[in-house]
């Protein structure tokens, strides 16, 4: 039998949670169409599935957020730190993804529309196989906002943003009245961990850094909420991006889902054009597709940051924004949930310098202070 044959391949081994039956039925019937996929166990609710998991040991676990009794929040907590596996979460539009996501799952899909079922078993079939490889990292408990709003903190000044049984972190002191950093922007892309990984280096940022922009890969209908999220998390102004957005001080803009995010050159300032277009690299919105549009367009000083995803997008669009002299910065391995978009990049020579997701902001801030 030749080596290549499939029956070789070592498969991917689900444990697939909801406590709908329609629900499991779908997704494990779906799921069990891949060849790379076997689904060795179904479980009705949490508890449920901690028996399944010391029983059927699986590579990867899907999970509802809502279940009765402990809710997929929970489940975490209490898997993680015995069991660290990859969990992708199936979530209807709903605010708790995230709480979960903070909780240590590493990725999630929306919930199928009706007449949606093949697409999100695609989606969810390529994110269960991606993530067999994925580096789970258990978080010491869920971020909360500052007691304090941005009205309210005073002269635009933020609360320190704190974290259940986590050391406290220290107080971000302002960039300050600095001209020449009026004239930075900073283009950040991420995909699977990059909800996280992206907060982790936004909430250690000042409230009056260059103006940002961001990719994150996300269902559609998440990208108003990571944004609002990040925007209550943060020091800086957070919002979803729309056409005709300018970039300044202060502001960081994230590409809607399902829409390319380009930069505009507007005589001295600088845009963003959000419109539909074709997918780039796979993606819409494409982290090459920004960052191409940042080589291309703007004449000021930027940073290009790529972190954790799967596959290549980034990578070329990033080399060419250090061709065109900007400083560039990738998530090392050791931090990444998968070493995919950060690797490539690293591999062609687009990224200078690598950083953990707790360090890429301190690399930034000083070289920000050079300037």
């Amino acid at each position: 039998m030749p080596i290549w044959s499939s029956s070789t391949i070592k498969k991917v081994r689900v444990l697939v949670v909801d406590d709908s039956i329609l629900a499991r039925t779908m997704i494990s019937k779906g799921l069990s169409g891949s060849p790379q996929i076997e689904v060795v166990a179904t479980a009705f609710n949490a508890k449920d599935a901690m028996t399944k998991v010391e029983q059927f040991k699986p590579d990867v676990i899907t999970s509802d957020v809502e279940m009765p009794g402990m809710s997929g929040i929970e489940f975490l907590k209490e898997l993680l730190p015995r069991h660290p596996i990859p969990v992708i979460l199936v979530s209807s539009l709903d605010l708790k993804v995230f709480d979960a996501l903070s909780a240590g799952a590493v990725d999630f899909v929306r919930k199928p529309e009706p007449g949606q079922n093949e697409a999100f078993i695609a989606s969810l079939t390529q994110k269960v196989i991606s993530a067999k490889g994925a580096h789970v990292r258990p978080r010491p408990g869920i971020i909360t906002p500052p007691a304090a709003s941005k009205a309210s903190a005073g002269a635009g000044v933020r609360q320190p943003i704190t974290l259940a049984n986590a050391p406290a972190l220290p107080p971000v002191p302002p960039l300050g009245n600095r001209p020449v950093l009026d004239n930075v922007i900073i283009a950040l892309g991420a995909s699977t961990g990059g909800t996280e990984a992206t907060l982790e280096v936004m909430r250690r940022l000042p409230a009056d850094i260059p103006g940002m922009i961001i990719v994150q890969h996300m269902p559609v209908g998440f990208t108003q909420m990571y944004a609002e999220r990040l925007n209550r998390l943060c020091r800086m102004e957070v919002r979803e991006a729309k056409s005709g957005d300018e970039i300044h001080r202060g502001l960081a803009l994230l590409a809607p889902a399902d829409f390319q995010m380009r930069v505009v050159r507007v005589g001295a300032k600088y845009t963003v054009n959000c419109m539909p277009g074709e997918k780039v690299s796979g993606h819409r919105p494409s982290v090459d597709a920004m960052f191409l549009s940042v080589a291309e367009q703007v004449k000021c000083k930027t940073v290009g940051i790529i972190m954790t995803g799967m596959g290549r997008d980034g990578a070329d669009g990033l080399l060419k924004m250090r061709q065109a002299g900007a400083y560039t910065i990738g998530q090392d391995k050791e931090s990444c949930v998968v070493y995919g978009m950060p690797m490539e990049a690293y591999n062609i020579g687009a990224v200078q310098i690598q950083g953990s997701c707790e360090d890429i902001a301190g690399i930034l801030l000083r070289h920000l202070q050079r300037l």
